[in-house]
């Protein structure tokens, strides 16, 4: 069964919603790299947003100063995160993990 072709309407409201959920996460890594919004905060917000609970773990560790691809792959093997994984993915023991390590950095 193949999915139904969206009109040109549908396809632009698609396209726009898609580029405001990237700008909403890319505002959200600058904001933790600035420091003005905080893990935690982030967790929380992510609870509503839907934008924001699609935020790849990775992409939320090489927000930070210092820290790149690699680094942030042997971060989550540390913790025993999946590399896939999604904030929304996330359970509290590992949401507690990643803010006890950054926070120790």
């Amino acid at each position: 069964m193949g999915l139904n072709p969206l009109t040109s309407e549908e396809r632009s409201r698609a396209v726009s919603k898609a580029t405001a959920a990237r700008a909403r996460r890319a505002e959200a890594k600058l904001a933790l790299k600035a420091g003005r919004l905080s893990l935690s905060e982030l967790f929380r917000q992510a609870e509503q947003d839907e934008a924001l609970a699609r935020l790849k773990v990775t992409e939320l560790l090489e927000s930070f100063h210092g820290i790149g691809p690699v680094r942030s792959i042997a971060i989550l093997e540390q913790l025993g995160i999946a590399a896939s994984r999604r904030l929304r993915g996330l359970g509290v023991h590992q949401r507690r993990a990643l803010i006890d390590f950054l926070e120790a950095d």
